[in-house]
């Protein structure tokens, strides 16, 4: 007897063998997809949406590529979280955590067409992530104690992070700013405090960095231009007079004069409040809104500089900079918190005008301006210096370094296949696909550089055969370099969450034996 269907008529399912070609080839799609931007000869991609103003963005950060893709497949999903927790969290490496992952479920693939079962590649799996984990911590730098040289192991790894980006070029210049930026913070992890302002105009190499906060606005007309020891008041408030707050009020009067007296009595009021407001004894005030022209006019009278509709970022940002407060009220002074400076001045950046407040309460602050061609060469610079700061904030908190250029890649790997010899049973099987799917990162990154990945690959299994060796993937010579002598680093934090990242979404993915696809409620006609 043949059973009646359970689901609706436009929900479909897929089992078993179809489910888990469905999730493979997915994931391996959007592996394939990202995986020509991996490496310091990566190349970049453009992404262009179809909606309004047509936004053009080239980039070749796999986070900002995946998060850009409206993706059906449910495997690819998965793909794409992991990439993005990765950019949230460490920074760096969001397409190596996508390659690697698709990378695992090829191998996968090839095994469970063998008739091994997913659980048994899975358990395979976890013991070779732990293997690997293991390989890498005995063989990781930690050079906290040394300050000379962790700064050097920090340069090391901001050039490392931003050779694979637009920024390449200039990397020296770069990462130079990444790390005086990243020194200043003292080890917080909070990458508020570092501003970073675009103007296109002049190339990349004019970038540099300047200590304070610099607000994009101009000052006002017959204000002051310069204010030694500010104190400052951040408020979000309306400072717009001329007309009445309530939407839709209407005011019936019966002559002119009675107009005047409204007029009148509305500018008393805001009279009284820019009094409130200058009774706190600063002289600067920065608002979020509109300060119309009466307001603006006494300000200047009282020799307060006045800045008006300050973006909300910008007013956030300068709040917990100066080591104020948000105000709204004003009405009891003593309980808002004035933030503090030593220097309010205009500068001049190419074209515009800026206000520069230096001095700042929080010391750690520092504002870094970006110089640029065009705005989408400034989007991409901001992206890979915004990674280069995350990794090495990352870094000052866990100072442990690694090797880079495909170098732990070969020691994870070499130990994995130690371990599946030793590991009886199918399992031996899933570790040592594990193994592939590692040696498939140096791969790539020699196959983006038009090298002989094969031969190269060959010669660093080599290498790593002999104790202590540094043997990594030089892409610029086209051979195998020692990577300790070209000072290619990067940091454990960020490979560790590469290898466990991917390891997990590869064993999610592998569970799956059944995809139920269901239509989404339909609206009742509410006729």
């Amino acid at each position: 007897m043949a059973i009646e269907k359970i689901f609706k008529d436009d929900a479909s399912e897929e089992k078993g063998e179809r489910a888990r070609m469905a999730s493979f080839v997915g994931a391996i799609a959007i592996t394939d997809l990202v995986k020509t931007t991996l490496g310091p000869k990566g190349m970049d991609k453009i992404l262009q949406s179809t909606g309004r103003g047509h936004g053009v963005t080239v980039t070749n950060d796999g986070a900002t590529i995946l998060k850009s893709l409206h993706i059906d497949n449910p495997a690819a999903k998965v793909l794409i979280d992991i990439s993005k927790v990765q950019d949230d969290e460490v920074g760096d490496g969001t397409t190596s955590v996508v390659v690697l992952a698709g990378e695992l479920l090829r191998e996968a693939e090839k095994l469970v067409a063998a008739k091994i079962h997913p659980m048994t590649i899975i358990s395979g799996y976890r013991m070779a992530a732990e293997c690997a984990r293991n390989a890498l911590l005995q063989r990781v730098v930690d050079n906290k104690e040394n300050a000379e040289k962790f700064k050097s192991d920090l340069m090391k790894i901001a050039r490392t992070t931003l050779s694979s980006k637009i920024l390449s070029q200039d990397k020296e210049h770069f990462a130079q700013l990444a790390v005086d930026a990243v020194m200043r913070l003292k080890g917080s992890t909070n990458l508020e405090a570092i501003q970073i302002i675009k103007k296109p105009g002049g190339s990349l190499m004019d970038s540099f960095l300047d200590e304070g906060f610099i607000l994009d606005k101009k000052i006002g007309l017959g204000q002051p231009k310069r204010i030694e020891n500010a104190k400052i008041l951040v408020a979000n408030t309306a400072m717009d007079t001329d007309k009445v707050k309530i939407y839709g009020a209407r005011v019936r009067v019966d002559s002119m004069s009675k107009v005047a007296e409204i007029e009148g009595a509305e500018k008393e009021k805001m009279r009284e409040k820019v009094q409130k407001i200058i009774a706190h004894g600063i002289n600067c005030f920065v608002n979020r809104q509109l300060i119309y022209n009466f307001p603006e006019e006494l300000f200047a009278d009282a020799g307060v500089l006045a800045i008006e509709h300050a973006d909300f970022d910008g007013i956030e940002r300068l709040a917990l900079v100066t080591g104020g407060e948000i105000a709204s009220t004003f009405d009891n002074p003593e309980s808002v918190k004035i933030g503090h400076c030593k220097l309010i001045e205009e500068i001049m950046i190419g074209e515009d005008k800026l206000i520069h407040f230096s001095g700042v309460e929080m010391g750690q602050a520092c504002t870094i301006v970006l110089r640029g061609a065009s705005h989408h060469v400034l989007d991409e610079a901001e992206r890979s210096l915004h990674d280069a700061l995350c990794v090495l904030s990352q870094t000052v908190n866990d100072t442990r370094v690694l090797l880079g250029g495909g170098w732990p890649e070969m020691v994870m790997a070499k130990e994995v296949d130690e371990l599946a010899r030793k590991t009886p049973g199918k399992k031996s099987h899933a570790i040592e696909a594990f193994s592939r799917a590692l040696v498939a990162i140096p791969t790539i990154i020699a196959d983006n550089a038009g090298l002989d990945s094969a031969d190269l690959v060959a010669q660093l299994r080599a290498a790593h055969h002999k104790e202590g060796c540094n043997a990594g993937i030089d892409v610029i010579s086209g051979s195998v370099g020692d990577m300790a002598e070209l000072g290619i680093s990067e940091s454990f934090k960020v490979k560790q969450a590469v290898l466990l990242s991917a390891t997990e979404a590869a064993e999610m993915i592998l569970r799956v034996d059944e995809i139920i696809t269901c239509a989404p409620r339909q609206r009742e006609d509410r006729m």
